[in-house]
């Protein structure tokens, strides 16, 4: 349900067949005469649980009542950031790691929603290894994952913090985590709990978590809505309307998960054939994910953002956008904005 390779030099990427994400003039012209205004959003992945409010939100017709009309990009071989980034798209699905990333590089890429306030991600294991007690206990072990560069320092800041060492084994994942873990290919994986966990249970793979969190690693937004800042100064209103029927979608997601459910099944129903998978999923992201400790939802804290920058900049991770290391920590306070959510209600 996620991309987890990490962008690298997301500005001086190809744009072969991106402009294919976008509307066309012909496309605004048209929706200018009949009132609305044409709005894409390039999604990260197939329909799933963590575009829920998109599609709740079309489906109840709350963005047309705001004037716009939204054209839903399938995620394809250009990732939403490089979209965003070249203003081939307005709105795109992202994560913490992969704005601060390219925004470290010089990206046009703002955050303006984080859909889950909770770290969506974990430390597994399977259920019964009772060997493996704490995340310091994965010393010496194997871990399946995708490749991503931030995957080994994330994971040795967690081990040590448990009081190991830091030192494992790494492959590279060819199937689901679960089933690596089951097929003894791996002693430990990074799943999303809201997904691959319910699927491993619904299995009859069980898994053990490990929540980053509990050993002090800093909060993730692990999916958010983002925009360039080129779009939102020359739509601020637009972007506006956008999000507040978006936020309208997300909290009739966590205020009805099973109705919600089912509109994102019958809006997309060639690739959620899982039924119990998807309102399992959307049952536990509307209790645990979506919402903040605060209750608030959609928003994002300047704490976060320069907690997670400053481990990046630490690992040495970012790069600017000729693929030099950065040598200062970025001001993270500039990769999100809270400006065009809705008023609290």
């Amino acid at each position: 349900m996620h991309r987890r390779t990490l962008l690298s030099a997301i500005a001086a990427t190809s744009l072969l067949a991106v402009t294919t994400a976008c509307s066309t003039d012909a496309d605004s012209s048209a929706a200018a005469k009949v009132g609305t205004t044409t709005v894409t959003l390039a999604l990260d992945w197939t329909p799933n649980t963590n575009h829920t409010g998109i599609y709740v939100a079309q489906a109840k017709g709350w963005f047309k009542d705001a004037g716009i009309d939204l054209r839903i990009v399938p995620y394809g071989s250009t990732s939403p950031e490089t979209l965003l980034a070249n203003h081939k798209a307005d709105f795109g699905i992202s994560y913490q790691e992969g704005v601060t990333t390219a925004r470290a590089a010089g990206a046009d890429i703002t955050s303006v929603y984080a859909v889950t306030q909770k770290t969506n991600v974990t430390i597994a294991v399977r259920a019964g290894r009772d060997d493996i007690a704490s995340p310091k206990d994965l010393d010496g072990k194997t871990y399946a994952g995708f490749g991503a560069p931030y995957e080994k320092p994330l994971l040795q800041k967690v081990i040590q913090n448990a009081g190991g060492k830091g030192d494992f084994k790494q492959v590279t994942l060819n199937t689901s985590a679960y089933a690596a873990l089951y097929a003894d290919k791996a002693d430990f994986a990074m799943p999303m709990p809201t997904w691959e966990g319910l699927e491993a249970e619904l299995s009859g793979k069980p898994l053990k978590n490990f929540q980053l969190s509990d050993y002090g690693f800093p909060a993730i937004y692990s999916t958010l809505v983002a925009s360039s800042d080129q779009f939102l100064k020359r739509n601020p209103e637009v972007a506006k309307k956008f999000v507040a029927a978006l936020d309208k979608g997300y909290r009739y997601a966590a205020a009805n998960p099973d109705k919600a459910a089912d509109l994102l099944i019958s809006e997309n129903k060639s690739v959620l054939t899982n039924t119990e998978l998807v309102k399992k999923s959307e049952a536990l992201l509307a209790k645990q994910y979506y919402k903040a400790a605060d209750g608030t939802i959609g928003t994002q804290s300047a704490e976060r953002w320069k907690a997670f920058a400053d481990f990046e900049y630490k690992a040495g991770l970012l790069v600017d956008a000729d693929g030099k290391k950065l040598t200062k920590t970025p001001d993270a306070s500039a990769f999100f904005s809270n400006d065009y959510l809705p008023a609290a209600k």
